[in-house]
């Protein structure tokens, strides 16, 4: 029986690298399906549209495209048009750019992979990493891609866990192999700009600047580094049990 893989992201349904995507699906089964945003939901992390109705547009045979986040792309597809065969597998990407330590928290690519995770679906996250001044390296995703899903969906895994995977900015034959590791500390969002538009209204822009790797051994922030594919297990639970235990002391 053949897996149906659901397909999502956050670039848009138009990105080249959602094209990577459905490559990379379609080595692994011929039963793929599509529902991504109409437009690019970066940095949009794990949020719902609640403030306004959504609109789903069917793009054609499977492919369909929302007016929304990469959150609610999961639930309609989920809940709407899969309703009655709900996909096995969730694959998320392949987003333009890493998304390697404290980006997990920031984006939309992961927040579809933990949406399909919330609703018991198993789901993969896949960036792609670029350098400033080089060339793109969509085709090591596309390459590395198939075997990283494999693998990763080999084994089982708890409930409440997906995968992240982010492919290093080398050629697909400079890839020294995988790397499975925890995430790193790297803050964004600190380097503010400010600057005085044309009607004398100061705005700002927050900056990609990010801070030194706080975290020791080894990281996904180290494995990209070496030119290894980091593949990090992240857990839904944000509670912390050692935490709980110390404050139990004090709300006796």
């Amino acid at each position: 029986m053949s897996l149906r893989i659901l397909l999502t992201n956050d670039d848009g349904i138009h990105s080249t690298g959602f094209g990577v995507l459905e490559r990379i699906a379609a080595a692994l089964s011929d039963d793929v399906w599509v529902c991504a945003p109409e437009q690019e939901q970066s940095a949009t992390s794990h949020s719902l549209t609640i403030h306004r109705p959504l609109r789903l547009r069917q793009v054609s045979e499977r492919r369909f495209a929302a007016d929304g986040t990469p959150t609610d792309c999961v639930l309609l597809a989920v809940n709407h048009v899969l309703k009655d065969h709900r996909p096995d597998l969730v694959l998320s990407g392949v987003n333009h750019g890493r998304n390697i330590a404290e980006d997990v928290t920031y984006s939309g690519t992961i927040a579809a992979a933990m949406e399909a995770t919330l609703l018991g679906i198993r789901a993969v996250a896949l960036s792609q990493e670029f350098s400033e001044d080089g060339p793109p390296y969509w085709s090591t995703a596309e390459k590395w891609g198939p075997d990283a899903v494999r693998r990763a969906t080999s084994v089982d895994w708890p409930p409440g866990v997906l995968v992240n995977v982010n492919f290093p900015a080398r050629e697909a034959d400079d890839i020294k192999g995988f790397s499975v590791v925890p995430h790193g500390f790297r803050k964004i969002g600190d380097d503010l700009s400010e600057r005085v538009d044309p009607r004398g209204r100061t705005y700002f822009w927050i900056g990609t600047t990010r801070a030194d790797e706080q975290a020791s051994g080894e990281t996904d922030t180290h494995a990209l580094r070496k030119g290894l594919i980091p593949v990090t297990p992240l857990f839904m639970n944000l509670s912390h049990d050692p935490t709980i235990a110390a404050l139990k002391k004090t709300f006796q």
